[in-house]
């Protein structure tokens, strides 16, 4: 055991950050199973009479179309985000072509720049291609913004990986195509995973794009739908609070699943880059 090391630290720690974030977790999951007159009268941390009235209500409103439509749009955002950003990351760390170094500065620099920059301009080419108010349109937007992501996270990563072994697929005939398929992405499973996950989630809790874009109830994401529960001075805040529980679940479930190369991929970025 290290000298001086306090193992009664780390857990006294670990259970403060626990309650930390378990905590408002754990508030929002106790008002959405109370009906909007306990919510006021019962300001207790245990609902009394619990019901899950607030998630029947939220799904009969056609809820689980918001779910489907977000799922559509994270996922077909990721996969097109990782294709291109696994490319283009490869390309400026092994390939050699002028203005190499400011290819990688700009896509930094378009991943920095604020969405209220974009919008005009989003909205001029979404009017043009005739995709207003759909999924479509408003994952393209989103590649303006999480392909630069993927990209950038990937440079990291792939400028810590060592070129022998693609070295030695080159010598044994494959090319550039066949090293990218089997060395190179199958080494850098975790950080792709994790641009992934990062990559899905911000297309999934996407906001004010969302709210512009999308206008009709059948093309509208779960961020927007939220957003419409609250109408006036009404606020249901058990039926927002369930919607926010079901807007959580995939997302932990995807982490879950993926913990093991998140937590690789981001070591990996960190130090490699």
């Amino acid at each position: 055991m290290t000298r001086g090391y306090n193992p009664w630290v780390t857990r006294v720690g670990l259970l403060l950050m626990t309650i930390l974030v378990g905590f408002p977790v754990y508030f929002m999951v106790t008002v959405s199973l109370k009906q909007p007159r306990d919510i006021y009268r019962e300001p207790s941390l245990l609902p009394s009479n619990a019901t899950l009235d607030n998630y029947v209500q939220l799904f009969q409103a056609g809820f689980m179309q918001n779910v489907l439509n977000s799922f559509w749009v994270a996922a077909g955002t990721t996969v097109i985000s990782l294709i291109l950003g696994v490319l283009a990351a490869y390309a400026i760390v092994r390939l050699r072509f002028p203005g190499q170094a400011a290819v990688s500065k700009l896509i930094l620099m378009s991943y920095l720049t604020p969405l209220i920059l974009l919008f005009i301009p989003l909205s001029v080419v979404i009017q043009q291609l005739n995709l207003g108010d759909s999924l479509l349109g408003i994952g393209i937007v989103y590649l303006a913004f999480t392909v630069p992501l993927s990209a950038w996270f990937l440079l990291g990563f792939f400028r810590g990986l060592s070129p022998e072994m693609e070295e030695a697929a080159f010598l044994d005939g494959a090319d550039l195509r066949q090293t990218l398929q089997h060395i190179v992405i199958p080494v850098s499973a975790p950080g792709i995973a994790t641009a992934a996950i990062l990559t899905f989630t911000m297309a999934w809790s996407e906001l004010f794009l969302a709210l512009v874009f999308l206008t009709s109830p059948g093309t509208q994401t779960i961020p927007v739908a939220l957003q419409n529960i609250i109408k006036g001075d009404v606020q249901n805040y058990g039926l927002v609070m369930a919607g926010a529980i079901v807007a959580t679940i995939p997302v932990l479930i995807l982490y879950y699943l993926t913990q093991r190369w998140v937590v690789q991929g981001v070591a990996a970025g960190a130090t490699k880059g």
